[in-house]
Formats: structure tokens, C-alpha cells, sequence
């Protein structure tokens, strides 16, 4: 019997319970608004690590306690497979020192089949601009919960968009090799969040596209995400609300549901890993954020310390 803790019982958390459990995982749940209806409940990663022996690990809370839980799982000594949401840190911070037996990051989108056709598409190719567009109106986003107590609408809890849709600065860097400098023009833009910052617009310089521009936002009343690629004379262009990729004039279309994206995301980490986003690649997503927000505050272009 494979054995599943998750950390955290929110909108996410919730989620990745019912794929694990779609998995065949058994399933139990560290909540602090108390015991979570049908699963086996603790209070904290230490109470549910001394009690029983777990196979896989999903860290699912606010990304600004994302930290103090590897912690404890470092220390409690697990060694088992660790996933957590996306990002990995609220800000670039001394990761623990840890022996899981593999370790990634929520980037579930990389499994997206437009995402991976069209990263198929390009090997080779010459990539000259790509611009990746996401948005919706925070109110949609958890329609029964109000806007305002959702972390997502408060710096305090680690929330804004540039962290919470920060799918698509791990897409770039996945697509184009990791960001070699950065400008960006965003913050609170609107009123839709309490403090949080809501609309960004970033321009990025990567080693297989010279000019990469991503906007993200959680103002816009029509959902969309897409991308945008040119090279070679050629464009793609990629929707991954509506599955579909074009190219040549003809649109291929892909079949995925919901949940798709996430179970291939944790079969693959627990087979070893496989394409999922490693902690490495996590960290290299939170120093792009850092270096976004004060590419913003300075007015500069700010290199990556890897680059």
C-alpha cells in the first residue's frame, strides 16, 4: 500500500488529495482548520511523520510556509519523494539540507500536451521572440471563496500574481534555458487585490531567444493563456485554455482534462523525475521573481547571478 501525506487542505491541496488518491495512493492530510472529512487528519508534519511511514509527500500550503515544512521534513528525517506547489520559495532562501529520494516543484503545465508539442516543435529551431500572455479576474479563480481572505489577494500569505501564476517564468526558462537578465514594469495595478500586486509586464533576455515578454495578470475579465513563438520565418502559436497549437496555417487540436497534467506530473516525479521542474529550477524561478520585483523598484535590467 503506497502511502500519500499532503500538507495543507486548501483549493490545492484538496486537489492533489483526489489525484493521488485517483493514483491509488492512501491519503492522509495535515490541516489546521482542523480534521479534513474522510481522511485521516494531523495537526502538523511532525505529528503525521511520527505516526506513519509515508511514500510521498506534497507540500500545498501558502507559499510563505513552504520553507518552515521542508524544514520539518528534513528533519523528522524523511526520505521519501517530495513535491511542492509552485513557487518553491516565497523569496531566495538557504534550503535545508535534506535526502529525499526525489524532490520537485508544482510547474504542472510543463505537461501540458500543447506545452509539449510545442517545445517538440522548436528543438532546433533558431527562436528569435516569444511572448507568453496569462490572465483572469482573481474573482474567478475561487469563485466560492471572497476575494479578499484568499491568500492569493495578500502579500502576506506570499500571494500576488507574479507568484501565483508563475507558470509561465518556469515555462520560459524551460523553453529558452534559464533567464540571463531581466526588465520588468508591474506591481498593484488595480483594485482587485487587498495588497497584493496584480499586473506585470516582463521582458526577459534567454539563451535561446534573444527577446522574451511575458505578461500576467489577474485583471482580465476573459481567461487566457497563451504563447507566442517566432522563429525561422515561422510562428506558433500556443492556447492552453483551448488545447490547440498553430502553425502553417492549420491548428492541431489535443485532448486533455482537468486533473491530466497533474497526475503526469506526479508519475513522473515518482519515477525519478523525469521532466518535472527540480528544486534547482524552482529556486532559479524565485531569484527571477526576486530580480522582476526589483527590476521594477530600480528601473534596471538585472542580471542572473548564474548567468
Amino acid at each position: 500500500m503506497r502511502r500519500a501525506l499532503v500538507i495543507g487542505h486548501g483549493s490545492i491541496g484538496r486537489r492533489h488529495v483526489q489525484v493521488l488518491q485517483t493514483l491509488g495512493f492512501t491519503v492522509s492530510v495535515v490541516s489546521r482548520r482542523g480534521e479534513a472529512a474522510g481522511y485521516e487528519t494531523f495537526g502538523s508534519a511532525e505529528q503525521a511523520l511520527a505516526a506513519r511511514s509515508f511514500d510521498y509527500v506534497v507540500v500545498a500550503t501558502e507559499t510563505a510556509t513552504h520553507l518552515p515544512a521542508l524544514v520539518a521534513l528534513a528533519r523528522a528525517g524523511y526520505t521519501g519523494a517530495v513535491m511542492v506547489e509552485k513557487p518553491l520559495l516565497e523569496t531566495s532562501q538557504q534550503m535545508p539540507e535534506a535526502a529525499f529520494a526525489s524532490a520537485g516543484v508544482g510547474y504542472n503545465l510543463r505537461f501540458h500536451p500543447v506545452v509539449m508539442a510545442l517545445r517538440e516543435a522548436l528543438q532546433g529551431c533558431a527562436v528569435e521572440m516569444a511572448s507568453f500572455h496569462v490572465g483572469q479576474w482573481l474573482g474567478d479563480w475561487r469563485p466560492d471563496r471572497d476575494v479578499a481572505q484568499s491568500y492569493s489577494a495578500t502579500r502576506a500569505g506570499g500571494g500576488g500574481v507574479l507568484r501565483d501564476l508563475s507558470h509561465e517564468l518556469d515555462l520560459a526558462n524551460w523553453l529558452f534555458g534559464p533567464w540571463r537578465r531581466v526588465a520588468a514594469l508591474g506591481g498593484k495595478l488595480g483594485s482587485v487585490t487587498v495588497d497584493a500586486d496584480d499586473g506585470w509586464g516582463i521582458l526577459l533576455a534567454c539563451p535561446r531567444c534573444p527577446v522574451v515578454t511575458i505578461q500576467l495578470n489577474c485583471l482580465d475579465r476573459v481567461a487566457r493563456r497563451t504563447i507566442t513563438v517566432h522563429a525561422e520565418g515561422k510562428t506558433w502559436h500556443a492556447d492552453l485554455i483551448a488545447a490547440t497549437l498553430e502553425h502553417g496555417g492549420t491548428t492541431q487540436a489535443f485532448s486533455t482534462e482537468r486533473d491530466d497534467t497533474f497526475m503526469a506530473m506526479h508519475r513522473a516525479l515518482m519515477n525519478g523525475g523525469g521532466d518535472v521542474c527540480s528544486f534547482d529550477e524552482g529556486l532559479r524561478v524565485v531569484a527571477l521573481i526576486d530580480a522582476v520585483e526589483r527590476a521594477s523598484v530600480e528601473q534596471v535590467w538585472i542580471g542572473s547571478a548564474a548567468a
